[in-house]
């Protein structure tokens, strides 16, 4: 494990992760940032000010876990209070199941996406991805659906408390969360859904920072995927490694 230091601050990657990346010949550091567990109602600017305000330098981005901002929306619902509806029911039997995510291949995740997405783009969604599936072309039905149905996700194993029983949407309005947190702490940020099969940016507050640049400097996750409680991230350029 390697320890980066920074006005006498040292950085600790999470377990299994690395503190540096490279992208496109320049190197860049992914500091997690440890918070409480995000409650709905909670005030995203406080968050970041009072974990990672002081760490904060001219140039950082703030990248930020899809999950809290929608968690903090008032956005997530506990499991017992999602009835499927039956079509919730049969349209999760066609859903893909991952290790690393539910998705929305239960009946109560689908539920929610049907309520944000709507029924009719869901099962076009299906009947593309089926149709494509014997070609090999996968990602069908997220790219029919949208980032909106990608972001929707259930309880798993390794999730945290009381969240193991939760399921959630998508944030809303993602861009102008983004916006608004960049204006505050003069910072390029970003909202990111991102597990170990892929990264997904569903807002920014700047078009100047590319899709691209964000899914490889998040390509293998630092945040993790498990309960290391770390939901944001600031990501400084290494200028001098000395």
């Amino acid at each position: 494990m390697i320890n980066y230091r920074f006005k006498m601050t040292e950085f600790t990657a999470n377990k299994d992760k690395k503190l540096e990346i490279q992208v496109d010949g320049s190197k860049y550091l992914r500091i997690p940032i440890k918070t409480h567990i995000i409650k709905s109602g909670d005030d995203l600017k406080e968050v970041i000010e009072s974990n990672a305000g002081e760490l904060l330098q001219e140039g950082d981005y703030i990248f930020i876990s899809e999950k809290i901002v929608a968690i903090s929306q008032g956005r997530s619902f506990p499991i017992k209070d999602i009835h499927p509806s039956k079509m919730a029911i049969l349209l999760s039997r066609y859903v893909l199941k991952t290790p690393y995510g539910i998705g929305i291949g239960s009946p109560h995740t689908m539920e929610l996406a049907i309520r944000d997405v709507g029924w009719p783009r869901i099962i076009l969604g299906i009947v593309v991805a089926v149709l494509t599936k014997p070609f090999g072309i996968r990602g069908m039905f997220y790219r029919v659906c949208g980032p909106r149905a990608r972001a929707i996700d259930g309880p798993c194993d390794y999730t945290l408390p009381p969240y193991n029983k939760y399921a959630k949407m998508a944030p809303e309005n993602p861009n102008k969360v983004a916006r608004e947190l960049a204006s505050v702490f003069n910072n390029e940020v970003v909202i990111i859904d991102a597990n170990d099969l892929g990264v997904n940016v569903l807002g920014k507050s700047s078009r100047d920072v590319s899709n691209k640049f964000c899914e490889q400097v998040f390509r293998d996750n630092p945040l993790g995927q498990t309960n290391e409680q770390t939901p944001v991230c600031i990501v400084r350029q290494v200028k001098n490694n000395k």
